[in-house]
């Protein structure tokens, strides 16, 4: 070692290595003459926060989720409610095109070509028609306009107009007559 490193060195005094001996008596008192260590105390205190600031951010989480979740469902909703309002205003069309199918004006042509391309786009859609003769009756899917017999096992008579679902939705209720029908068979027998 050179003079010039001996001098810094705080070991060494004059290149001669100093004579000091470090008890842990003398580290104690170094460090807070007896205190309790803060640092223990500091750990417990961070560690309490470092709980809470988790069980926080897990509500915090669970509330984002929730949040987005209902989020989706509403957007889901809307866009299906959207969805069956434009094709309900189109229910007319299909009606005329069906009026012309009845007539036979659908069987060549141009309107032809038309009527198909637009059941194929409602179909597509999820459009269903329901409402043939000889269904049961059901006053949730059926308007009835016309009543004849007791009512004892109500069928659909005639359909005077096609009722349409869109998925679970009914857009709209199916016009008919209605008629009593035969008996249903008990269920044994079915």
């Amino acid at each position: 070692m050179s003079e010039f490193d001996a001098a810094r060195d705080p070991l060494t005094a004059e290149g001669q290595p100093l004579d000091v001996e470090v008890t842990p008596a003398a580290s104690e008192e170094a460090a807070g003459a007896g205190q309790p260590e803060p640092a223990v105390d500091d750990l417990t205190k961070l560690t309490g926060e470092l709980e809470k600031v988790g069980t926080e951010l897990g509500y915090a989480k669970a509330e984002i989720a929730n949040i987005r979740r209902n989020s989706l469902a509403r957007i889901d909703q809307a866009v299906a409610s959207e969805r069956a309002s434009v094709v309900g205003k189109f229910l007319d069309v299909v009606d005329d095109l069906d009026r012309a199918r009845a007539h036979g004006d659908l069987e060549s042509g141009p309107l032809k070509a038309l009527s198909d391309k637009l059941s194929g786009v409602f179909g597509g859609l999820g459009l269903v028609a329901f409402g043939d003769e000889g269904d049961a009756f059901d006053a949730e899917l059926h308007e009835a306009v016309q009543m004849e017999g007791d009512g004892g096992n109500p069928v659909l008579a005639a359909v005077l107009r096609k009722g349409y679902r869109l998925g679970d939705r009914v857009l709209r209720t199916a016009m008919v007559t209605v008629t009593d029908g035969e008996p249903a068979p008990p269920e044994s027998e079915q």
